[in-house]
C-alpha cells in the first residue's frame, strides 16, 4: 500500500485523536455524568441518561467503544498493512467518512434552515439547533473529512472498490435509519 510520508499518517493520527475525544462524552454520560449534555443534546436523550435507562446506557457504551474502534482504524490507516487487513481498513474508513459527512451535513443543513427561518423547531429546542449547527455538525464533518483523507492516503489503485463499497453501505444504512425515524 502506498502511504505518502508524513501527510497521510497525520490524517490517520487525526482520526485517532478525533475518535478518542469523541468517545469521552459517551463514556461520561454512560457512567452517570451529564456534563456538557444538558445544553448541547436533545432533552429526551439527557432524560434517558439521567434516568439510567438500561438500553440507552448500553447504546452509550457501545457508541463509545465504536468511537474507539474508529480511532484504531485511523491508526491502522497510518501504515501499510497486509492486503486483507488493508482492504478492511479501507472499507471501514470509506464507510466512516461517508456516514460522518452525511450525518454532520444533515445537522449543519438543518441548523442553517432553522437559523434562516426556512424551517421551524419547537421554541424549547431552538438553542439546541445552534449547538448542532456550530458544534456537533462540524465535529461530525471534521471526523468524516479526516477519515476520507486518511483512507485516500492509504489506498492503492486496487483498493478503491473497498472504499466505495464501505461508503455505499454507510450511505444506505444512514438513509434507512433516517427513513425509519431512527437516525
Amino acid at each position: 500500500m502506498s502511504i505518502k510520508s508524513g501527510t497521510g499518517r497525520r490524517w490517520g493520527y487525526a482520526v485517532a485523536v478525533w475518535g478518542v475525544l469523541f468517545a469521552i462524552p459517551s463514556f461520561l454520560w454512560a457512567a452517570g455524568s451529564t456534563f456538557g449534555a444538558r445544553s448541547t443534546v436533545a432533552p429526551e436523550l439527557v432524560r434517558l441518561a439521567q434516568e439510567r435507562v438500561p438500553w440507552f446506557l448500553a447504546v452509550l457504551w457501545v457508541t463509545g467503544f465504536l468511537k474507539l474502534l474508529g480511532a484504531a482504524i485511523g491508526l491502522g490507516l497510518t501504515r501499510p498493512r497486509s492486503p486483507r487487513l488493508g482492504r478492511s481498513l479501507v472499507f471501514c474508513g470509506g464507510g466512516a467518512a461517508v456516514l460522518l459527512i452525511w450525518h454532520g451535513g444533515l445537522f449543519v443543513l438543518h441548523g442553517i434552515l432553522v437559523e434562516t427561518g426556512v424551517a421551524a423547531v419547537d421554541p424549547a429546542l431552538a438553542g439546541l439547533t445552534r449547538w448542532y449547527l456550530y458544534l456537533w455538525g462540524p465535529w461530525f464533518l471534521a471526523g468524516g473529512l479526516a477519515f476520507a483523507a486518511a483512507t485516500a492516503h492509504h489506498l492503492q489503485s486496487g483498493g478503491r472498490r473497498f472504499a466505495a463499497a464501505g461508503a455505499l453501505g454507510a450511505l444506505l444504512l444512514s438513509a434507512a435509519a433516517t427513513a425509519t425515524g431512527i437516525g
